[in-house]
């Protein structure tokens, strides 16, 4: 059964792909209103609550913002302006406070034979997620949206695993990264299936600060790997660990959102979320 806070986030979600979808033709506010079934007083106020700014005010700041004056090049360069204007200092998902550690190569080949994990379901304000730990750290994080679906899916990356539906430690810490009082953050631990490129291409993904953007082509750059756009691009699409690894922060060179494994809508409403929040 969905909660309220579930309810009002799949209404802001659909509001927000109206608006990505139908941006050319500028919707008003009463538009939008009526194809989330609600009224533009109630909806103006439920969208402002969630987002921190008016539906208007989200749309210009992520447009003009981010995708314009974030991506007016897709070099290198756009990390170091990241760390000049000092968004380094507010990131939530800095380097220093999640810690990446690849599988051995038994644990890779044999699918996570002699290995336990703990998983369990949690909300989100973007929605429902399956979150699973080792005994090393964090394995595992996708948003939900049938759990049968989502624990086969975690099941396939290690069919040989002993696996224990309970919440843990390890989960607990890892679900503070929806929590505002960032001030209270632990390191956290990832224990990760992955080849040595994809490791990379996550490592890069996590020096990414939040509230700011990059392209595929910036990341293939930052690896050393110019001419593997579309390699970073599998990696990235192959990411596990939703949100903690934020693979959301990379759009393609045009500007253009581009897809997502947890749907375009979900990653433009995150976009979203984190460029209000360092906004305010």
């Amino acid at each position: 059964m969905y909660t309220q806070k579930q309810i009002d986030f799949n209404r802001i979600e659909k509001a927000i792909d109206y608006l990505t979808s139908n941006f050319r033709k500028q919707p008003n506010l009463d538009e939008v209103a009526e194809h989330v079934h609600l009224s533009p007083y109630h909806f103006h106020r439920m969208f402002s609550e969630w987002a921190g700014v008016s539906p208007k005010s989200f749309l210009q700041f992520l447009t003009t913002s981010h995708t314009k004056k974030l991506l007016k090049e897709s070099q290198l360069t756009l990390f170091d302006a990241s760390h000049e204007v000092g968004l380094s200092g507010t990131s939530r998902l800095h380097d220093h406070f999640i810690k990446i550690e690849g599988m051995t190569p038994a644990e890779f080949k044999n699918g996570g034979k002699n290995l336990s994990i703990n998983y369990a379901f949690s909300n989100s304000i973007f929605g429902e997620i399956i979150i699973a730990s080792t005994s090393k750290g964090i394995c595992h994080i996708a948003f939900c949206e049938d759990k049968n679906e989502s624990f086969n899916e975690l099941f396939i990356q290690f069919p040989n695993a002993n696996f224990s539906q309970q919440s843990d430690f390890i989960q607990q810490k890892a679900l503070t990264i929806f929590s505002h009082d960032w001030n209270k953050i632990n390191e956290v631990k990832l224990h990760l299936k992955g080849t040595d490129f994809q490791l990379k291409v996550w490592e890069s993904l996590i020096k990414i600060p939040s509230g700011s953007l990059a392209s595929y082509g910036a990341i293939a750059n930052y690896i050393q790997k110019p001419k593997a756009s579309r390699a970073v691009g599998s990696a990235i699409g192959d990411n596990p660990v939703a949100f903690l690894i934020p693979c959301h922060r990379v759009i393609q060179s045009t500007g253009k959102i581009g897809e997502y494994r947890w749907g375009s809508a979900r990653k433009t409403a995150i976009i979203g979320w984190e460029a209000t929040d360092i906004q305010n």
